[in-house]
């Protein structure tokens, strides 16, 4: 008895060790599953914070223009000469100059350009008919509004209303003609 006992305990302690070979038995299936990660909406991975750049260029603003793609809607700000710097962001909009509140349909998105929509001469180079609707957005799926701040002091800002905090990208192109730039905010649809 007491040699099957040294025996049964010789292999307890080398299978303890992993010295003797796997069993062939299968272990049952895991009734555990992992949980798949969601992927981002359009493969969209933005983020909702401030996206800012600087530079020493001075352009000037001559046209704003919106526009509807399948996971974004966006926004164009045309300006003539190289890219400007800029602050976007969410957060209260205010006129330039005076101070002012602007208050907007949705969540509001802050767009300071460091660009005037003035010239040299102090002649406009964009003029909006209507301050409070500078671009129709009625039918967009995320714009809600884009509203005029105002121009002073070689800046200009635009208020853009969106229906929730979204993520949104920024970035400027070239074009569409010689010497003129394009700064483009996109704000996706969904997170």
């Amino acid at each position: 008895m007491k040699k099957l006992q040294a025996w049964l305990a010789t292999i307890l302690l080398v299978a303890g060790l992993g010295l003797v070979a796997p069993s062939t038995a299968t272990a049952a299936p895991s009734t555990t599953t992992a949980v798949p990660s969601a992927a981002p909406f359009c493969g969209i991975t933005w983020g909702s914070l401030p996206k800012t750049s600087s530079t020493k260029y001075v352009p000037v603003v001559t046209n704003v223009r919106a526009g509807r793609h399948r996971c974004f809607d966006r926004l164009v700000i045309d300006l003539k000469g190289k890219r400007p710097g800029y602050d976007v962001r969410y957060g209260a909009v205010y006129t330039e100059g005076q101070g002012a509140r602007v208050h907007l349909r949705g969540t509001d998105m802050r767009i300071t350009i460091k660009a005037p929509a003035y010239n040299s001469k102090g002649q406009a180079t964009y003029t909006p008919r209507n301050r409070s609707n500078i671009v129709n957005v009625s039918n967009f799926d995320t714009f809600r509004q884009v509203a005029w701040a105002g121009s002073f002091e070689g800046q200009t800002t635009i208020g853009l209303g969106v229906r929730a905090r979204l993520p949104f990208r920024v970035f400027t192109l070239a074009g569409p003609g010689p010497n003129q730039t394009m700064l483009v905010i996109d704000v996706a649809r969904r997170w």
